[in-house]
C-alpha cells in the first residue's frame, strides 16, 4: 500500500490545486505500479503553520512562496 506524503506551507495551495495534486500524484503512482493498487494509493497532504518552515534560513510564509512562483 503506497502512501504518498506531500509537504506544503498552509494556504499556498487552495483546495482545488490540492484535489489536483492528489489526482495527479495518484495518476503517476499507478503509471508505476498499475491500476490494481489504485484502491490502496493514499495521498496526503500535510500543511504546515506560515513561519514553521524554512528555506535558506528563512523562515517562510504563504505570500513568499507565491512571490518565488512569479
Amino acid at each position: 500500500m503506497p502512501l504518498v506524503t506531500i509537504d506544503v506551507i498552509e494556504e499556498v495551495f487552495t483546495p482545488d490545486q490540492k484535489r489536483a495534486l492528489v489526482e495527479k500524484v495518484t495518476e503517476a503512482m499507478i503509471a508505476v505500479e498499475g491500476e490494481a493498487m489504485r484502491p490502496v494509493t493514499w495521498v496526503r497532504i500535510q500543511e504546515f503553520r506560515q513561519g514553521d518552515w524554512g528555506i535558506g534560513g528563512r523562515l517562510m510564509r504563504a505570500a513568499d512562496v507565491h512571490a518565488l512562483a512569479a
